[in-house]
């Protein structure tokens, strides 16, 4: 009778190959090490946090920058389209930063919108009945319907404590006026709470003011799945 795990057939070349592959893994994990050899991949909460930190000190060199308020309506290229690097308006802050860190939400925002055009408020606003490259990406309301879609929603609260350097918070300023701005790493004179980092009307400026408005939204967004 011929011998089932003889060299010869399948099987045995089979459990042969599956010996040596599991001597060549202890090996491995005898030399390097277990830490070495099951090290996890880098992702997790440390790079969310890298990131966000990222943010924060993008949005904070903005401040170095002079900047003139300017809401009028502009053509621009699409993607990575801009209006003239010095103007521009809260949203503006929010996109630029993010540019630093390689993400275009001008394309990001429109294509969410190409799919899902309905979800956002550009119809019932602004009378809008398609998508606009050129200001959708620039308009708080569009910003706040991607952030709660494509990153997070956090809790709305008067705690201080809940808002970290890299959020994004949005204001009603009154009257329906909406107004964006991003959570930095640096503290208020008292160091009860993180300073924003915005743009109200006297360019890019680091200030006091995340309980001075009544706050509508609070977001964190990591950017599009490939660069996370």
């Amino acid at each position: 009778m011929v011998n089932q795990l003889s060299p010869e057939t399948p099987g045995a070349a089979s459990k042969s190959l599956s010996m040596r592959r599991l001597a060549a893994f202890f090996a491995v994990f005898l030399f390097l090490g277990p830490a070495a050899s099951l090290s996890p991949p880098q992702t997790g909460p440390r790079v969310r946090e890298t990131f966000l930190e990222k943010l924060s000190t993008a949005a904070i060199d903005r401040t170095q920058l002079t900047v003139r308020y300017d809401p009028a309506y502009r053509s621009i290229p699409y993607p990575n389209g801009d209006v003239p690097a010095d103007t521009g308006v809260c949203t503006d802050e929010v996109i630029r930063s993010y540019r630093a860190l390689g993400i275009d939400l001008q394309k990001e925002v429109h294509e969410d919108m190409l799919q899902n055009f309905s979800l956002y408020p550009n119809q019932p606003r602004w009378h809008a009945k398609r998508t606009d490259t050129n200001i959708d990406h620039r308009r708080v309301p569009n910003l706040q319907v991607f952030f709660s879609r494509k990153g997070e929603s956090l809790p709305i609260t008067q705690h201080a404590e809940d808002y970290l350097p890299g959020e994004l918070v949005t204001w009603d300023l009154g009257g329906n006026v909406p107004h964006i701005g991003i959570v930095v790493n640096k503290k208020s004179p008292d160091s009860s709470r993180f300073l924003i980092e915005h743009n109200i009307g006297a360019g890019p400026k680091i200030e006091d003011v995340l309980f001075d408005w009544k706050i509508t939204g609070h977001y964190r967004y990591f950017g599009p799945a490939s660069t996370k």
